[in-house]
């Protein structure tokens, strides 16, 4: 959509015809809502001012990209939006060539502007990186590092710093707002370059330093110092929903030829009154009524976040050691209310796992025993401080691996399918999984007596209820649910376990149905019996074939010298698996139970 020779009025009215189209969408489908309401007019500006087909637009998170979609031929096609074969909820290059890469986790933005900066300075072309993030990514340590390499080279980056929250520093009314952007002005930057030259040259010493701290006295007026200080320049604040002033500053950003940041203030959900403000479950929604906001209910089984959360606050009860932290999920993880509960025990360190996970390995060393809750696809972002900081230490840490295996409609960036392929070969890691709510709750109180780190993992929503009667952990002990008559072995890992139960129930032979439990020290002599009775196996698990379940039970059986034993994965293979319904996905991927039964017959 070209809006360039659009006047300010009709700007203004695209922005309420993009707020109205996001609202009628979500409101249907789902999707994330209050953020990237609060960025229409910001996304015009940057539309308005730089090239989304050449000028690379990058969107940190990305969740807040639904009008860059709109504004990208994509109009139409925002009905599919997170659905099956449709949009995805962030940017993705295969389907324009107005998104520049692929995001879904946060803090990667200046980076990768940085990264391109470079390439366009090699190339000598003209273009112009343009970041969009908000001051929530702004808590993660990658963004300082690029940040500093930024200052230091001086390339032309615009970032948008979208603060939806809180200011980075309390400004000081008009005043700061009227300096930063005249400090930043063509005018002032030309007058400044000459002023600077003239005194470099003609005048003594002590002139220049006077001159920079009567300058630096300005910009303390202003709250971009810290930015400064790094070598970037600073505007703002200014009005992220007033589209003039949105224009203006970008393209004094633009001209200047050099780093710098814009601080725009904006109202998460700005235009749908009821999410208006910081309101945490307005930020990814599922269908809601416009009228009055009210989300529509479907009855659902308790999620295994929630028994997970109501059982660790038990543990917490019971032992007063028990101490917690997530990385900015505090109620996706359900730690939200065991940090109400016991304030000074559990924490939400923002977007920081890397430092979730090395505090809370020298809280382990000082005698407690951390959980650290934390989706399976974030927990990626600290791979070395597990094993740096956890793991050649023994400390023993407890990883609570939420939303492992497929998670729906967030996609590829999303799906917790890797954790048991990286961390299985780890060494001093104990992995497991509980089947069921029951075996959940048991596990956890299994890990708090361990004195070795250990990875727990179970799936959004709920566990199926299933009829087995379980009993306590036993440390690399598997759990033979059901004898069976034919040669067949079905073996489940997690929730997979209930994929096996249902999977037998379809077939017409006896088949015998294993919960292996552990995947970390896995058991041998279990596998090694049940070798002797049985010669075709099937494993269930949501998670990688590469380095899975099948991979850990096929090194006993080479190790032991067994070679009359079939082995069949129902593992994920080796694809980035799409976003959409979770059902409809795992049929997409033959992994329903009635499509499952035909591959085993």
């Amino acid at each position: 959509m070209e809006i360039k020779d659009k006047s300010l009025k009709e700007l203004e009215a695209l922005s309420q015809e993009i707020r109205d189209r996001i609202i009628d969408v979500v409101s249907r489908k789902g999707g994330h809502f209050s953020s990237t309401l609060g960025a229409v007019e910001l996304t015009l500006g940057m539309h308005y001012v730089f090239d989304a087909y050449s000028d690379p637009f990058i969107f940190d998170v990305s969740h807040q990209c639904y009008p860059h979609k709109l504004l990208t031929g994509r109009w139409e096609e925002f009905e599919t939006i997170r659905q099956f074969d449709g949009l995805s909820g962030f940017t993705k290059p295969n389907e324009s060539d107005a998104d520049y890469f692929v995001a879904g986790h946060s803090s990667t933005s200046i980076s990768l502007a940085v990264g391109a900066a470079k390439a366009i300075k090699l190339k000598k072309e003209k273009r112009v990186p343009i970041v969009m993030i908000g001051d929530g990514s702004m808590t993660a340590g990658m963004v300082y590092e690029a940040l500093n390499e930024l200052g230091d080279l001086k390339f032309p980056v615009v970032i948008i710093l979208n603060d939806n929250e809180m200011s980075i520093a309390k400004p000081i009314g008009a005043i700061s707002k009227y300096l930063s952007k005249l400090l930043a002005g063509k005018y002032y930057q030309g007058f400044k370059g000459k002023v600077d030259k003239f005194i470099k040259n003609n005048m003594p010493e002590g002139t220049t330093y006077i001159a920079k701290r009567m300058e630096e006295a300005l910009k303390l007026i202003t709250p971009g110092i810290l930015f400064e200080e790094m070598g970037i320049d600073y505007i703002g604040p200014i009005d992220g929903h007033d589209i003039q002033e949105i224009i203006e500053t970008l393209e004094i950003a633009k001209a200047m030829g050099k780093p710098v940041i814009v601080h725009a203030r904006t109202v998460k959900g700005k235009g749908y009154k009821v999410a208006e403000g910081q309101h945490e479950h307005w930020h990814g929604v599922g269908p809601f009524n416009v009228e009055d906001g009210a989300f529509v209910k479907k009855e659902a089984p308790k999620a295994a976040t929630a028994v997970f959360a109501d059982a660790l606050s038990a543990l917490a009860c019971k032992y007063d050691n028990v101490v917690g932290v997530t990385a900015a999920m505090p109620s996706g993880t359900g730690i939200n209310k065991l940090m109400d509960k016991f304030p000074e025990r559990f924490w939400d360190v923002a977007i920081a796992e890397q430092h979730a996970i090395t505090s809370m390995a020298a809280m382990a060393k000082e005698g407690f025993k951390p959980f650290i809750t934390i989706y399976s696809t974030f927990l990626q972002r600290g791979f070395d401080q597990i094993i740096h900081d956890v793991c050649i230490m023994n400390l023993p840490v407890v990883f609570a691996m939420d939303r492992a295996g497929i998670v729906g409609n967030d996609g590829e960036t999303h799906q917790g399918v890797f954790d048991i392929s990286f961390l299985r070969f780890i060494p001093n890691m104990i992995l497991f999984a509980p089947r069921d709510n029951k075996t959940l709750e048991q596990g956890l109180e299994f890990a708090y007596g361990l004195s070795s780190p250990c990875a727990i993992r179970y799936p959004r929503g709920a566990f199926k209820e299933l009829e087995f009667t379980s009993t306590p952990f036993t440390l690399g002990k598997a759990e033979l649910l059901k004898e069976g008559s034919s040669k067949k072995l079905f073996i489940g890992y997690g929730a997979g376990v209930s994929r096996a139960i249902d999977t037998e129930a379809l077939h017409n032979d006896d088949i015998a149905i294993l919960d292996l439990r552990f995947i970390k020290p896995i058991d041998k002599d279990i596998l090694l019996e049940l070798s002797k009775k049985y010669d075709d196996w099937y494993v269930f698990s949501d998670s990688q074939k590469q380095g899975g379940v099948a991979s850990a039970i096929l090194e006993v059986l080479n190790d032991e010298n067994i070679q009359n034993i079939k082995v069949t994965s129902f593992e994920y293979d080796d694809s980035f698996i799409e976003h959409g319904d979770t059902k409809i996905v795992e049929k997409n991927l033959g992994l329903l139970a009635e499509q499952l039964v035909t591959k085993v017959k």
